[in-house]
C-alpha cells in the first residue's frame, strides 16, 4: 500500500550481489520501504540468483536488473576486490548509459560507482557505508598490501564524492572518522541509518521441548561461528554441572544455520572445518548444520529456538540479533560493535567477552530457567518494534532521500 509523502522520485539502487546476507536485506528493505513511500525503485546488480535470493526481489514490487553476471568473481580465488570492482564498473556504466537520469541513486559496498554516478548531473548520490572495506580486506603480507594500496586509496577518494553518506550504527561513524582521516579533516560526517527488521513476519515462538541453541550467521571465519560450538560444547559435556543431573543430553542441541554459497571457497572450507570442530568437541551428533535457509525456514528455526548466539567481534552492526528480539527470543552476543547498540544487557540478552567459558555460562542461565528466556524474549521484542522496526527505518531513509533529491540537509 503506497503512503503519502513527497512527490514521487525515480530511485536506482546499486548493489554487488543481491544474495542473503545483512547487507542485501538492508537494501532489499530499502527498496520495499522507498516503494511503499510511493517512489519508483529500480535495483541494479551483478547477480541475483533466483533460487537464492530474499523473496521480495522476485515478488515484482520493484524491478531488478543484472548486469555483468559473465564477469568473474575472481581469478584463481584471488583478486577478489579487484573483480568486484570491475563488476560493479560494469553495472553502473549500464545504469549510465542506459537508463535517463535518476532523482537520487543509493549504492553500498563499492564506492567506486559514485563518481560515475556523478555524471548524471541531475541525480543526487547517497552512499551507504556498511563498513570501511579496507578494514575488513587483509594486509597480511607486502604483496597484498601494494595490492591493497591503491583499492584502499580508491575508496576514500570515491566515498567522499558522494552528497550525503550514510553508516549503519555509531560504532561504523566512530570507525570511519578514524579510518578516513581526510574525509574527517574535511568535516565530511556520516549520518546513522540502523538497519530494520520487520517484526510482523514473526510468528508467536513455540513452546520449547528442547534446549535447542541458534546460530545464524553466513559460513565466513570472520564470524567467528566456532566460538557458539566451543561454548555449546563445554555447556553439553558439562551439562550435570551447569544444568543439574535431570537434563536429557537428547533435549539439549544446537543448529548453525546461515548463508552459503558453493562458489566461495571460504564457505565451503569454513563449513568443513566447522564439522571439524563439532567433532572435536564430541557434539557432533547434537549439532546440525543447515546451509542457505529460506526466509520462512528462518522464522522457523528462530520460533523453536531457546536462545540464539551471535559471535562476530567487532561487528559493524549485525542484523541478526534484531531479528532474533522481533522474534522474541533473547541474544547472547560479544560485547563489542553494533550489537552494543542493539542488546540491552541483561533484559534483552547478554553482552559477553568473546570466550567460550562466559557463552556457555550466559547459555546455562537461559537452559536452566528458560521462563527468563521468555521474558526476555518479550522484552526483545518490544525493544525493537520501538527502535528497530522497518516502518522507523523508512521514515527516515524517505527524509535522507527526499532531502538529498531536493538538496537540502537533514537535520
Amino acid at each position: 500500500m503506497e503512503r503519502k509523502g513527497h512527490s514521487k522520485l525515480n530511485i536506482a539502487i546499486i548493489h554487488p550481489d543481491l544474495g542473503i546476507g545483512g547487507a542485501e536485506r538492508l537494501i532489499v528493505d530499502a527498496a520495499v520501504e522507498l516503494s511503499a513511500n510511493g517512489h519508483n525503485v529500480h535495483i541494479f546488480t551483478s547477480h541475483h540468483d533466483k533460487t537464492r535470493c530474499f523473496e521480495e526481489t522476485v515478488s515484482g514490487i520493484f524491478p531488478v536488473t543484472v548486469y555483468g553476471a559473465f564477469l568473474p568473481r575472481h581469478f584463481f580465488y584471488r583478486l577478489h576486490a579487484v573483480c568486484a570492482y570491475l563488476r560493479c564498473i560494469f553495472v553502473a556504466l549500464c545504469v549510465l548509459f542506459l537508463y535517463p537520469s535518476f532523482d537520487v541513486i543509493l549504492a553500498d559496498q563499492v564506492s567506486v560507482v559514485v563518481p560515475l554516478m556523478k555524471l548524471k548531473r541531475s541525480s543526487k548520490v547517497i552512499f551507504y557505508c556498511h563498513f570501511p572495506d579496507l578494514l575488513l580486506a587483509q594486509h597480511t603480507t607486502f604483496l597484498r598490501r601494494i595490492y591493497r594500496k591503491p583499492i584502499d586509496y580508491l575508496e576514500e577518494l570515491t566515498t567522499g564524492m558522494a552528497d550525503l553518506i550514510l553508516v549503519n550504527s555509531k560504532f561504523t561513524a566512530s570507525t570511519f572518522a578514524k579510518t578516513f582521516k581526510n574525509l574527517n579533516s574535511r568535516g565530511v560526517r556520516p549520518a546513522v541509518l540502523y538497519p530494520a527488521v520487520n517484526v510482523d513476519q514473526f510468528n508467536e515462538p513455540n513452546a520449547n521441548t528442547k534446549l535447542n541453541f541458534l546460530s545464524i550467521n553466513r559460513f565466513e571465519r570472520k564470524k567467528n561461528i566456532e566460538l557458539a560450538i566451543t561454548a555449546f560444547g563445554k555447556l553439553y559435556n558439562m551439562r550435570d554441572e551447569f544444568l543439574g543431573g535431570d537434563t536429557d543430553e537428547n533435549d539439549l542441541t544446537m543448529i548453525i544455520a546461515g548463508g552459503f554459497d558453493q562458489r566461495l571457497r571460504e564457505n565451503v572450507e569454513y563449513l568443513e572445518e566447522l564439522k571439524a570442530l563439532a567433532e572435536k568437541e564430541h557434539v557432533a551428533r547434537q549439532v546440525q548444520f543447515i546451509t542457505s535457509c529460506s526466509t520462512s525456514e528462518r522464522n522457523t528455526l528462530l520460533a523453536q529456538c531457546l536462545c540464539v548466539l551471535y559471535t562476530p567481534k567487532d561487528e559493524h552492526f549485525g542484523i541478526v540479533p534484531l531479528e532474533a528480539m522481533a522474534a522474541s527470543k533473547p541474544v547472547i552476543a560479544c560485547n563489542s560493535g553494533g550489537p552494543v547498540e542493539t542488546i540491552k544487557d541483561g533484559e534483552t540478552g547478554y553482552l559477553c567477552n568473546p570466550n567460550p567459558e562466559v557463552f556457555s555460562m550466559a547459555m546455562a542461565n537461559l537452559a536452566r530457567d528458560p521462563q527468563m528466556s521468555k521474558t526476555m524474549g518479550m522484552q526483545a521484542r518490544q525493544h525493537v518494534v520501538q527502535s528497530f522496526s522497518t516502518k522507523t527505518f523508512g521514515q527516515r531513509l524517505n527524509a535522507y532521500v527526499v532531502n538529498a533529491a531536493h538538496g537540502t540537509k537533514h537535520e
